[in-house]
């Protein structure tokens, strides 16, 4: 990996942006070891909990703009319509890359500081979580260099904050602080510096990590189904899911726990086939 380093304890795999001279800047090796860490802590169940931080003054700046000179943007071929379908799959895989946040069996927290600007916003709105340090701005700064956020700002964001400020922000490009950015419920809380925030994210992490693994998968889905769907079509899904996965062994274990004054024994979800 050359764009972060990776290290799992008590079921938290914590991911950290390691490119602090660049502002940790999304290079091209960026949108493909992304989705491959995730993916595979998720599918192997190598971690009950991710943890997505950064290194240095800002969390990310976006887009490096290597990515627009190294052509890894543009499709080959001279038809104008063959080209826009070839490029709409290429936007669809970079949004894949940060999909697979929202897609992951376990929750992800996200530790911002400094600048979360252009991609930053649309991978931080997949996470499950967000917090900040009092320094910390977002900026949907797309619109500054003549381009629409496509990679799940839009879709994500309007669900996490009122519209208006989705408007302001994607119009003008200006930056929401993190004082603002609290206050309208983009981030749970923000700290005076980044050992705070982390020692609280890490604590948070190992907490849920204690939980049953189940029925932390169990609310994240219902969760983001929740979001997606009317409440009739939520509520009748969080039925059939029950009716296949309440676990009235998990249910004992935690009673157990509890009465015991000791931690849980719950199993780790089950890491998923990737072939037959």
């Amino acid at each position: 990996m050359t764009c972060f380093d990776v290290t799992i304890e008590n079921a938290v795999a914590h991911i950290v942006l390691n490119r602090p001279d660049a502002f940790n800047a999304m290079n091209r090796a960026f949108w493909n070891e992304l989705p491959a860490l995730v993916r595979d802590i998720d599918e192997n169940a190598k971690a009950r909990v991710i943890v997505i931080s950064s290194t240095g003054k800002h969390f990310t700046s976006g887009m490096d703009v290597s990515v627009f000179a190294e052509g890894g943007v543009t499709v080959a071929g001279d038809d104008p319509y063959v080209k826009a379908e070839a490029f709409r799959a290429l936007v669809k895989l970079l949004q894949g890359s940060f999909t697979c946040l929202d897609d992951a069996r376990m929750p992800v927290i996200a530790a911002i500081q400094g600048g979360c600007i252009g991609a930053g916003v649309d991978m931080t709105s997949a996470c499950d979580i967000r917090y900040c340090t009092e320094d910390a701005f977002f900026q949907i700064a797309e619109v500054n260099i003549g381009m629409t956020a496509d990679v799940g700002t839009f879709p994500r964001l309007c669900k996490l904050i009122p519209e208006g400020w989705v408007r302001e922000l994607a119009y003008a490009g200006r930056r929401l602080p993190a004082a603002k950015a609290k206050e309208i419920g983009l981030v749970n809380e923000a700290f005076p510096t980044q050992e705070a925030m982390l020692a609280h994210v890490m604590e948070l992490a190992r907490e849920i990590a204690e939980k049953s693994p189940l029925a932390v998968a169990g609310s994240k889905r219902m969760i983001n189904y929740a979001r997606d769907h009317s409440i009739a079509d939520a509520l009748d899904y969080i039925a059939t899911w029950q009716a296949g996965m309440f676990s009235p062994q998990h249910i004992a274990e935690a009673f157990a726990a509890k009465t015991g004054k000791r931690a849980a024994n719950f199993p780790d979800l089950a890491p998923h086939k990737k072939e037959m």
